[in-house]
């Protein structure tokens, strides 16, 4: 007989379906735009900031994080893009959705890029944490599978299907939370712009790809032999010290960092 660890991955409220994973995505999301607000208070920015953010960058993650899943899956037809309920979103495709959708909001009302960006990195990570305990409920990016009884126990491992896999979600979900911790912290002891953003760049990336190497090859999005997130979380770490090298550069320097 088929063990698993979920009842349901979904709930019934006045008579409608809500998955599990939705409502915590949801979770995230808000939580983070009140982080924003938070940050934005005590450093006396314009309270305006984090709305603004959200508004662009909020859709934006959302529409990256499906058609990233989509480009790298495939669909059987054109319109399956859009039946986001039957599941299939992607974190770097979100982060890259929602990266677009600051820039585009830093165009509009004349904010500094990078200022953004260093608001919305706590945010983001955090999110990426809490949002990490849906894949939990929707089964899936799991590790790879274990044969050791000692290992056989959540959160260090979680059945799928019977099969005992390693809880490389809730790994990343704690690394996420310590990134916040560090990112958080970072906010409020330097001022210098970018630093944060680099710090992201360079925690999740690093976490990223560790991670990916103990990630069942069934739940990793590839291209041919390459795991494609690997290569986005290399690329990602590289980013973020070529961003802090030129940041703290500058600053020896005396010269502003503008964007």
């Amino acid at each position: 007989m088929e063990k698993t660890l979920l009842v349901s991955k979904s709930f019934t409220l006045f008579g409608r379906e809500i998955s599990f994973y939705g409502l915590i995505i949801s979770i995230a999301m808000l939580l983070g735009v009140l982080v924003a607000v938070y940050i934005v208070k005590k450093k006396n920015y314009s309270k305006d900031i984090p709305i603004n953010i959200a508004l662009y960058a909020l859709p934006c993650a959302i529409v990256g994080a499906r058609l990233y899943y989509c480009a790298f899956h495939g669909v059987s037809d054109f319109w399956q893009i859009f039946r986001v309920w039957e599941g299939g979103m992607a974190i770097y495709g979100g982060v890259i959705g929602g990266f677009l959708g600051i820039l585009l909001c830093s165009k509009i009302h004349k904010y500094s890029l990078l200022e953004c960006c260093d608001l919305a990195a706590p945010c983001l990570i955090l999110g990426q944490a809490i949002g990490r305990f849906g894949c939990y409920f929707a089964g899936c990016c799991y590790g790879v599978e274990t044969t050791d009884p000692m290992l056989m126990f959540f959160p260090l491992s979680v059945q799928i299907d019977g099969v005992w896999h390693l809880a490389t979600f809730f790994y990343e979900s704690f690394i996420d939370l310590l990134g916040f911790v560090i990112l958080f912290t970072l906010t409020h002891k330097i001022n210098t712009i970018g630093v944060v953003t680099a710090g992201y760049f360079i925690i999740y990336g690093t976490a990223r790809a560790i991670l990916e190497a103990f990630r069942d090859p069934a739940e990793c999005l590839m291209i041919g032999n390459l795991r494609v997130s690997l290569l986005l979380s290399v690329l990602l770490v590289a980013l973020g010290g070529v961003l802090l090298f030129i940041i703290l550069k500058k600053k020896e320097k005396g010269q502003k960092v503008n964007e």
